[in-house]
């Protein structure tokens, strides 16, 4: 394994965009921004959750299995060479055909040489009208996952993760500087919430575990219009204190490429105390099932 650099600063890039029903255009399409990220300097790129396919789980068990992939595939394949001539690490988020025949909503990170690190499997899986994921794929079986990549250690965690501040937490103790959360959400057509701001709560959420926790936070979503969803995209960066660097349109394709400072997580994780003021003696009931 290569070390990781020293340096504490690191360019990471964010592949926002819209998704066709042909899986050959959308990774061509995928490559051509994956490349210019790469161009504009990122050392570290990350797409959005289910990259390759429209976001199918807003409809009740359809058939798709046609869409999954295994792991080495043609995904891994094609964007491990990429990886490896561009001398980027990539964040590749698919339909999974496990080897045990069950399907999962799951990150691949290929290093800088094009090394297959483990997987991760989404843990936390929703199950509500228009996100029926449930439908589709098992829960994660893998555990969190912290990567230690030539230019940082991150996490990933796919959308519905974000929600849960335990898996931030996890994630940062065990080492992680960035938590990358590819992502795919937006609005419901025609239809007003009372519950209020939806895009306003998806990043507030986020830029509080950063803050909570002393990381840096990159969430990549995607854009457009499926069906009865709207893709607000809005990817965007915030500091290791909730300062959000860099946003990107709620509407249009985006390659969101920024220069990331970690050191200033170290600095806000002991000024705070966050970490060394814990109580986990009083954490007991966090591991116990709902009532």
């Amino acid at each position: 394994m290569e070390k990781r650099q020293k340096n504490s600063n690191v360019i990471i890039g964010l592949i926002q965009t819209t998704v066709s029903e042909d899986i050959a255009v959308n990774m061509k399409r995928t490559i051509e921004k994956t490349k210019e990220a790469a161009r504009k300097g990122a050392q570290i790129i990350c797409l959005q959750e289910l990259y390759r396919t429209k976001y199918f789980p807003q409809y009740k068990k359809r058939d798709v299995i046609k869409w999954a992939e295994t792991i080495p595939g043609e995904s891994t394949i094609t964007l491990s060479s990429l990886a490896k001539e561009l001398g980027t690490v990539i964040i590749v988020p698919i339909f999974e055909k496990g080897d045990n025949n069950k399907y999962y909503n799951s990150a691949v990170v290929i290093d800088a040489d094009g090394r297959l690190m483990d997987t991760y499997r989404k843990v936390h899986m929703p199950h509500d009208p228009l996100f029926y994921e449930k439908d589709y794929f098992e829960a994660g079986d893998l555990g969190y996952r912290v990567y230690k990549t030539r230019y940082a250690s991150f996490a990933v965690l796919i959308c519905y993760d974000q929600w849960f501040p335990e898996a931030a937490r996890i994630n940062t103790l065990n080492g992680a500087d960035i938590l990358f959360y590819p992502t795919a959400i937006g609005w419901i057509k025609d239809y007003i919430s009372p519950d209020g701001d939806w895009h306003n709560a998806w990043e507030t959420i986020q830029c509080s575990h950063a803050i909570a926790n002393g990381v840096h936070i990159a969430a990549v979503n995607r854009v457009g219009d499926e069906g009865k969803l709207r893709f607000w995209g809005g990817s965007f960066v915030c500091d290791s204190f909730g300062k959000v660097l860099k946003r990107a349109s709620c509407e249009k394709e985006e390659v969101l490429v920024i220069k990331l400072d970690l050191s200033k997580n170290k600095r806000i994780q002991e000024g705070w105390g966050f970490f060394a003021n814990r109580r986990p003696d009083t954490y007991g009931l966090l591991t116990k099932p709902p009532k």
